[in-house]
């Protein structure tokens, strides 16, 4: 076992210290673009104007034979267009794949300083993370990058799922993790084709009608569609949170569905997640939404804060009980509230910040 005393000391000589903490800047969306489509790197500008990071995919959804391409995109994009405070990331190839060495080597040593996270796919363990933390480290000497790239680790098989808690701690690198419903599905064998969201099929029903004899009527049962991705997402939530990490809800896949998506959205963020993938430029929107707390929860939560400057005792507001555990409730939300004013003028005006 690595002694504790040398967690936070670089593993190559002349890459940069690691982080002691994870920073946390505005994070409701990760907006995911494609280097080889000239047309999408066009509207990059634009896009990072609205969207909080933005992420050059090399990965699925990729081709095979514009995989390159897509690689020498994103480079172009790192080198030549300004993001203002929008974050650059990736997503790498898988670590099995004979693409993974071409994209860390490159992207490492040719936008090092501008890449702030990259996402690594199908992350089953520790191990996983300790190859990368290693083989960056040695990278970001080569190139004399001055910060530590960070690393995003997105969980999409059950194995990944078994050792979230172990892939959290792994590295100071850690920055976050994401689900990947599509990918975690085939891999737990669950019968569904649907990329994130809900089920018709997974569902919870009422108790039936007895008729006078006590058997049971044909009178039509409430039933109630239930989210099958709660328990994984909890988990993530916990292991992250723990760990000092920022969990993020990955893909929904049904563009068209926006009410669907704005839904699942809300129930990540109201589990703990910070942000979650956008697709669409469409999706940007419901994330800002959904990731931006209430104005009218923020300045309830202000008014708790100013009532009860030090968080102690117990006190009635506007017939409601306030305590030491709901006025850290409130101080997380005006705190996320301050952040987010900073770079939204409009949500700035709308908290009263």
């Amino acid at each position: 076992m690595r002694s504790p005393k040398d967690f936070f000391k670089p593993l190559c000589v002349g890459a940069p210290d690691p982080v002691r903490e994870i920073p946390f800047p505005p994070s409701r969306m990760i907006h995911f673009f494609d280097g080889s489509n000239e047309k999408m790197v066009g509207k990059l500008p634009s896009i990072a104007a609205k969207a909080d990071i933005v992420l050059g995919n090399l990965e699925d959804a990729v081709a095979v034979d514009r995989k390159e391409a897509a690689r020498a995109g994103l480079v172009k994009a790192g080198k030549e267009l300004d993001l203002g405070a929008t974050q650059l990331w990736s997503r790498v190839n898988a670590l099995d794949s004979p693409w993974i060495l071409d994209d860390l080597t490159t992207l490492v040593t040719e936008i090092g300083d501008k890449l702030d996270v990259i996402m690594v796919p199908k992350v089953e363990g520790p191990w996983d993370i300790h190859y990368v933390d290693r083989l960056l480290a040695q990278l970001e000497a080569k190139a004399n990058v001055q910060k530590p790239i960070l690393v995003h680790a997105l969980l999409e098989t059950a194995q990944g799922v078994a050792h979230v808690d172990e892939i959290a701690a792994a590295s100071p690198r850690m920055q976050g993790m994401s689900m990947g419903p599509a990918d975690l599905a085939a891999s737990r064998r669950m019968k569904t084709t649907r990329v994130g969201g809900g089920h018709p099929g997974y569902v919870s029903i009422s108790d039936p009608t007895l008729n006078e004899d006590g058997s049971i009527s044909d009178a039509q049962r409430i039933t109630a569609q239930q989210d099958p991705w709660h328990y994984s997402i909890a988990r993530m939530v916990d292991a992250c949170t723990t760990n000092g990490l920022l969990p993020f809800y990955g893909p929904f896949g049904d563009i068209k569905d926006v009410a669907a998506c704005e839904a699942q959205f809300r129930a990540a963020f109201l589990l703990g997640c910070v942000g979650a993938w956008s697709l669409h430029p469409v999706q940007i929107d419901i994330a800002k939404k959904v990731f931006s707390p209430d104005p009218e929860e923020v300045k309830f939560a202000k008014k708790v804060i100013d009532a009860i400057p030090d968080g102690r005792g117990v006190h009635m507001i506007d017939g409601k009980m306030q305590d030491d555990a709901t006025w850290k409730q409130c101080q997380v939300m005006v705190q996320l509230a301050t952040m987010l004013a900073e770079k939204d003028p409009e949500l700035k005006e709308v908290y009263g910040l």
